[in-house]
């Protein structure tokens, strides 16, 4: 049955659920890249799984299937530069240069992430023009700082003053 709801008011409505921001990383034969996702979640503490969704036709998707394995890199509020570097339309292998990053579980983590989880691989399932990508947690850490924000299609910064969203467009 098709739908008769407006894709655009679809992503206003869930554009109004403030997300945290990450750069999803992966190495392997094929060489190594990453991509600005905010559809990310823990899923399960027993084991550790954390859940990615990928579009279809993210370049990053083939090198993660590839390794079979990924980072989930959450980016602190001084990082919103590479969360443009990674969402943007460079060649995969042009988005780490310059980037500080050191390899945990034969995958890049950035440097100054607010926290970090290497995961391997443990499932992709079909969800529409995206493929959900299930990892079992293998690594992880804490860094220092604020979280970068994602809300009604614009970076944010959290403000612990203000008790919120920070008045700042980002």
């Amino acid at each position: 049955m098709p739908s008769t709801i407006d894709p655009e008011l679809f992503r206003e409505v869930f554009g109004r659920f403030a997300t945290g921001v990450a750069v999803i990383t992966s190495a392997g034969p094929g060489g190594e890249g990453g991509m600005t996702a905010n559809a990310i979640c823990s899923l399960s503490l027993d084991p550790l799984l954390a859940l990615v969704c990928f579009e279809n036709q993210a370049r990053t998707l083939p090198i993660v299937r590839e390794a079979g394995r990924f980072a989930v890199n959450i980016l602190s509020d001084g990082q919103e530069e590479l969360a443009r570097v990674f969402a943007s339309k460079l060649p995969e292998s042009e988005k780490l240069e310059g980037v500080g990053h050191r390899f945990e579980g034969g995958v890049p983590v950035i440097d100054g992430a607010l926290a970090w989880a290497v995961c391997e691989l443990r499932e992709l399932i079909a969800g529409g023009d995206h493929t959900i990508g299930i990892g079992q947690v293998v690594a992880m850490g804490l860094g220092d700082g604020e979280p970068l924000l994602w809300y009604a299609g614009r970076y944010h910064l959290w403000s612990p003053s203000a008790g919120g969203l920070g008045g700042a467009e980002q």
